[in-house]
């Protein structure tokens, strides 16, 4: 009887409750909240192009992505549809492009990123992990790599840090190309893109880059090497701050930047002649199967600015294996 009743008693206790990272798989998209408050979605059904992260969110709840193309708000910009939130894939691949592939784009050169498995999703305390395989299809369907993604997310009471595991295995011999159009981006909130010209008046443009090496701004920063960037400015009212961070052992670390002021925040390896205005200059990797190529990012989203962020003490524990 007393047996019974105990397992009674744990049937009716739901488990969610218990688990302050909570991950939720859905037709077309897996959805991840932290402490009972939605945090992000990860996208990837049938018409989606590439599997992709909206919108992020700050401990507080604020936006910190832009919200076109997947919604039409006043007062964003409607360039470059194929930015979506946080992604990760690459403009030329075996010459075939995972980056601008949008349908609304018309490119004929239009690769796909399909899901092929869901793998593991866990909840916990502290933290909760995503997995998940996707093959990198070329126009007439035919895959040229598969994509193992681990991503992990933490639970802190003042900031929202994820942590990526990708691994990119060949299924024939496979050349990123150089350009710059690529490869771990987010596309910010307009309220954190840097102040320019011809920015929209409203909301008012308030962010700033710095890097792991003192440099500011675009103009700076973009085309150079750093081991991370940090993005911060003012989200109705509230001064926050998103960072990328490159993992030591990424392929050719420290990553070069291709960040620019209208909001688009991205670490790509591979676009050398561009970022050095050097024609001769060649960025392109190829992999042979039985060749992978890993990579990792931590994004850490953070009140204030990189200073009162510690984005330079985040990177020292993430350099030493640890979790933030």
């Amino acid at each position: 009887m007393k047996t019974s009743y105990c397992f009674f008693v744990i049937l009716c206790v739901p488990l969610p409750l218990c688990a302050q990272v909570k991950i939720d798989k859905g037709d077309g998209r897996i959805s991840v909240a932290i402490d009972g408050k939605p945090y992000t979605v990860l996208y990837y059904g049938p018409e989606t192009m590439k599997p992709y992260l909206h919108p992020l969110r700050s401990a507080s709840g604020k936006v910190m992505t832009r919200k076109y193309p997947m919604e039409t708000v006043p007062d964003e910009t409607h360039d470059h549809p194929h930015h979506r939130g946080l992604w990760f894939t690459h403009g030329d691949v075996n010459g075939y492009d995972f980056w601008g592939n949008e349908p609304s784009e018309h490119n004929a050169k239009a690769g796909k990123v399909v899901l092929k498995q869901v793998g593991k999703l866990t909840g916990g305390k502290t933290s909760g992990t995503l997995e998940a395989t996707f093959e990198w299809d070329d126009p007439q369907g035919k895959g040229l790599l598969t994509e193992a993604r681990k991503i992990t997310f933490y639970r802190e009471p003042d900031r929202r840090v994820m942590d990526f595991d990708i691994t990119l295995t060949p299924l024939e011999k496979v050349t990123f190309g150089d350009t710059k159009e690529g490869t771990f981006a987010i596309r910010i909130a307009p309220g954190l893109e840097e102040p320019t010209k011809n920015a929209p008046a409203s909301p008012k443009r308030t962010g700033m880059m710095v890097d792991s090496e003192g440099r500011h701004a675009e103009g700076q920063i973009w085309g150079h090497r750093a081991n991370w960037v940090d993005y911060a400015g003012e989200i109705e009212g509230e001064k926050l701050g998103i960072a990328i961070l490159d993992h030591p052992e990424n392929p050719r670390h420290p990553t070069y930047w291709h960040s620019r002021s209208y909001g688009l925040f991205a670490a790509n390896i591979f676009g050398l002649h561009d970022f050095l205005n050097d024609k001769s200059a060649n960025g392109s990797m190829t992999i042979e199967p039985g060749q992978p190529q890993r990579f990792r990012y931590r994004v850490i989203i953070h009140g204030g600015d990189s200073e009162s962020g510690n984005i330079a003490g985040a990177y020292q524990t993430y350099t030493a294996g640890k979790k933030p």
